[in-house]
């Protein structure tokens, strides 16, 4: 597996290696799309000295070796390594680089780079520039050729121009801090060559350009020109982007090694070319809409997050294991086979979790996606249901409301009460602040609430978990109680199964909203729910909903070229069959889609009904208009003085799906 292995880059860096050389680890730098930024703000980039010490030149060896190296060593470990091998360099301490010398010139700021126009693409012509003209349905393993084709057709509109080299600090440093470099950023005049193979026009010939600039003000020019004599003035094209200027010709070389470097840090994938794909372009095409879901919002920011950590985490266990395999001289030892299988089968279960998360596009909120697999506990032996209160120390006070045959017990923390839980029991909640991930494994009929204001008893979300609460109990009651979603990826609360009810409690989302899945029941009433990047109760197929006087309100937070997700807000149905939704006295106002949206596949049907919606939703609910009630009693859908205003795509919609 390593043997065939690309080089991986981190989540903020761009592939710089050449695709076609098998095996060859590659230098991280900085994206196209923080270039990209430094553009916008400023007409120069912002130049600044640095303290540093220069790194010593070691010959074109340990230069290339040093070049391979993708992740940069903090200044603590690199000091570590300094130390243990100063028996075998015998070098002194290398100076700082403070200040220059009198003779030598000080680097001017960068000039602006091109901006790629990739981040302002639709998703459907992204996918036309991969799959219809870049990989025109060429297999995996063909993959790098024709992108090594697509660029080196893209680079003969100009032979030579300017850009500026962007690259590992670590080529030119020994000690610094990696907070002041990210990066070394050089101006170069580059020169690119006709094709000699698929892989040869990944890398360019370059030289120092006038004027002498760089993000480091104080950097010695010797050191450059020391450093490019020692890579034959030949770097990874990757690593340059081209200055901005009006020529189209610039453009559309910038272009396309935005595409290149898009292509190897999100589309591809180590295992491509070692598993067969009867049609590549389409796993690509897939990819692609995995990027968008993600940049756009329609997959909650955390779970985005973790996916980008675990494909980072895969690249980087890969490259651990090339250079340990590297570093193995002879034949291996035990010792040395036991640690390369050892991370050999961490980078298989890796890659499996990645492909599991692809296959379900990283949606765990579908109906057939089981979230509890704990079983109920039912009653106790002996019948008697027990109220278990959660506060740091139990009072007289708290429990004389309580009858006097009530059986107590009290906990210092939620999680532990939930765990103590059978069916009947209660959880008398007092105000604080309490984390449970026993939320999301809710079996059993038990009631949880609050005593005192429900905006002082705020449980919030464990952010490490993929849930915060999900129930499958017949009925399970939430009453008076703040929940504040942070991190976690599914619905802040998620009904599989049974019924729940909330009852005056503050949701407030940072993910997807309140989820009822087919065959599930909610009732709500008297609440808040707020924030949501989807719509605030969403109702799938099959499944039941009473909403009463609550308020449902900011919630949509997509940022979506994507119609049919766009008009999620207050309150989405998904049609066939239809969920049932009776709505009393609530009111739903500034979500960013529809108040209520009604998803639903059949056109004929949606053409029957749009006008009756339409008509009854520009004066509110209308339970004389005819045809609106027709069509509600269609849907199973009862709606009694609602107010429904400050959307900003409307009141009701039913959308095709």
């Amino acid at each position: 597996m390593a043997s065939g292995a690309r080089a991986p880059v981190s989540e903020d860096s761009v592939r710089t290696v050449s695709p076609g050389r098998r095996g060859e680890k590659g230098l991280a730098a900085p994206t196209g799309a923080s270039v990209a930024v430094g553009a916008l703000k400023s007409a120069a980039s912002p130049v600044r000295s640095v303290v540093a010490s220069p790194r010593p030149m070691k010959g074109k060896a340990g230069r290339e070796a040093a070049r391979r190296r993708l992740q940069l060593l903090p200044a603590s470990q690199a000091e570590g390594r300094d130390e243990g091998a100063e028996d075998e360099d015998e070098e002194e301490e290398e100076p700082l680089l403070t200040v220059l010398e009198e003779d030598e010139e000080e680097a001017q700021p960068l000039p602006p780079v091109c901006v790629s126009p990739m981040r302002g693409m639709w998703r459907d012509e992204k996918v036309a520039l991969y799959c219809d003209e870049v990989l025109q349905g060429c297999k995996a393993e063909d993959a790098d050729e024709a992108m090594s084709k697509y660029l080196s057709e893209k680079l003969k509109l100009k032979d030579k121009w300017l850009g500026v080299w962007k690259t590992n600090p670590e080529l030119f440093f020994v000690k610094y801090e990696e907070a002041s470099i990210p990066f070394v950023g050089i101006l170069v005049e580059v020169t690119c060559k006709p094709r000699q193979s698929s892989s040869s026009c990944f890398k360019v010939t370059v030289s120092v350009a006038e004027p002498f600039s760089s993000n480091i003000a104080n950097i010695p020019r010797n050191l450059i020109n020391g450093i490019l004599e020692e890579l034959e003035h030949s770097v990874p094209l990757l690593e340059v982007y081209p200055v901005e200027g009006r020529d189209s010709d610039i453009r559309d070389i910038a272009l396309a090694l935005e595409v290149v470097r898009f292509f190897y840090d999100f589309l591809w994938r180590d295992w491509d070319d070692e598993e067969s794909c009867e049609n590549y372009t389409a796993l690509i095409e897939e990819r692609i809409n995995l990027w968008c879901d993600i940049q756009d919002g329609t997959i909650p920011g955390p779970i985005a997050q973790r996916f980008k950590k675990t494909l980072a985490k895969y690249k980087n266990k890969r490259v651990e294991l090339i250079e340990y395999q590297s570093n193995i001289k002879e034949d291996p030892s035990a010792a040395e086979a036991v640690e390369c299988w050892k991370k050999y089968y961490e980078i298989v279960m890796l890659c499996g979790l990645l492909k599991i998360w692809e296959d379900l596009r990283l949606r765990v909120h579908g109906p057939f996606f089981p979230r509890i697999l704990r079983r109920r506990k039912g009653k106790r032996d002996f019948g008697k249901t027990i109220t278990h209160i959660v506060a740091k120390v139990m009072t007289p006070d708290m429990v004389k409301d309580l009858s006097s045959d009530t059986l107590l017990q009290q906990h210092d923390d939620l999680d532990l009460a939930l765990d103590s839980c059978y069916s009947g029991d209660t959880v008398v909640i007092f105000p604080g602040e309490y984390q449970a991930v026993n939320l999301a494994l809710l079996t059993d009929d038990i009631i949880i609430k609050g005593v005192g204001k429900r905006e002082e008893i705020m449980i919030t979300s464990e952010p490490s978990h993929d849930s915060f609460v999900v129930s499958k109990a017949d009925n399970v009651k939430l009453m008076h109680l703040s929940l504040i979603q942070q991190g976690t990826v599914d619905g802040i609360v998620v009904v599989e199964s049974g019924h729940m009810t909330l009852e005056n409690c503050i949701l407030k989302c940072e993910g997807t909203g309140v989820c009822v899945l087919t065959g599930a029941a909610l009732t709500i009433t008297d609440s808040e729910i707020t924030g949501a990047q989807g719509a605030g109760v969403e109702l799938y197929p099959g499944s039941i909903a009473i909403l009463e006087r609550n308020e449902i309100h900011h919630c949509n937070n997509l940022r979506t070229s994507d119609n049919s997700k766009s008009t999620l807000g207050g309150v989405n149905m998904k049609v066939l069959p239809a969920p049932k939704l009776k709505m009393t006295n609530n009111h739903i106002y500034n979500n960013n889609g529809y108040g209520v949206s009604i998803l639903q596949p059949t056109e004929q049907f949606f053409i029957v009904a749009e006008a009756a919606l339409n008509k009854g939703a520009a004066s509110g609910d209308k339970k004389d208009d005819s045809m609106l009630s027709r069509v509600m009693q269609n849907l199973n859908l009862e709606m009694n003085n609602n107010k429904i205003e400050a959307n900003l795509k409307g009141d009701i919609r039913i959308v095709t799906s």
